[in-house]
């Protein structure tokens, strides 16, 4: 029979115990960040997946609703209403569908406002601030390169008849999420002080978060009939 080993010191005991309490807790850190990564890499890309599909299925619906229908376009606010072009933030073709509530966006579209300010249709003909809205991050990112948009920069809503060609006059980097006075029908923050047409796009700042707004204005410059190849405007070849 062996002679038993040397007991250790109660010092000892307690570093060792340090030790592996520290161990453990590395580990967790390092679970946790894990975790968190999956979760960013989820919200930032998955989502993003995600709704461009279902963005592109609503969209080939509306373009089969525009083959079908042979009269003049409708309003048709359930399936879309047309396509926001905007080649500095090469995001492709975006589809507007009324409402801005997460429900809408999420499905990686831009959405016009009901509330707090009603956006003016572009198609009605009435002077008014066609105002939308679309995520910056995650679900489509539709408005993710807003920052790179300048004056002077193209801004194209499409719809089944026309081509409404906007020119950006006014750029807002950053305002508070409460300012609703950027979305008035005559947008007074931009500069102007006089009913025309206009158009606001609007979008969450600075990047992956939503703590203020960035905010763009255009105005409109021409209407486009469109031809039977629906041949895009100048501004989109």
């Amino acid at each position: 029979m062996s002679a038993p080993g040397p007991v250790p010191e109660p010092g000892r005991r307690r570093t060792g115990r340090i030790a592996l309490a520290i161990s453990v807790f590395g580990e967790l850190l390092i679970t946790a960040g894990l975790v968190l990564a999956l979760f960013v890499a989820y919200s930032l890309w998955w989502t993003n997946v995600v709704a461009d599909r279902a963005a592109g299925k609503q969209s080939d619906k509306v373009r089969e609703h525009w083959t079908k229908d042979t009269g003049p376009g409708a309003l048709d606010t359930k399936d879309g209403i047309g396509f926001l072009h905007v080649p500095a933030m090469k995001n492709g073709e975006v589809l507007v569908e009324k409402g801005t509530s997460t429900e809408v966006l999420n499905d990686g579209v831009a959405g016009y406002y009901t509330d707090p300010a009603k956006a003016a249709l572009p198609m009605t003909g009435k002077p008014g601030n066609f105002t939308l809205a679309a995520h910056r991050d995650g679900h489509g990112a539709k408005f993710h390169n807003i920052d790179r948009m300048k004056k002077g920069d193209p801004i194209v809503f499409e719809t089944k008849d026309d081509w409404y060609v906007y020119r950006t006059y006014a750029v807002l980097p950053e305002t508070s999420k409460y300012n609703v006075e950027v979305l008035d029908q005559v947008p007074e923050e931009s500069g102007k002080k006089k009913p025309g047409h206009y158009i606001t796009l609007t979008t969450c700042t600075p990047v992956y978060t939503s703590q203020y707004r960035y905010v763009v204005w255009g105005e409109l410059v021409r209407v486009d009939k469109v031809d039977s190849k629906r041949t895009p405007p100048k501004e989109l070849r």
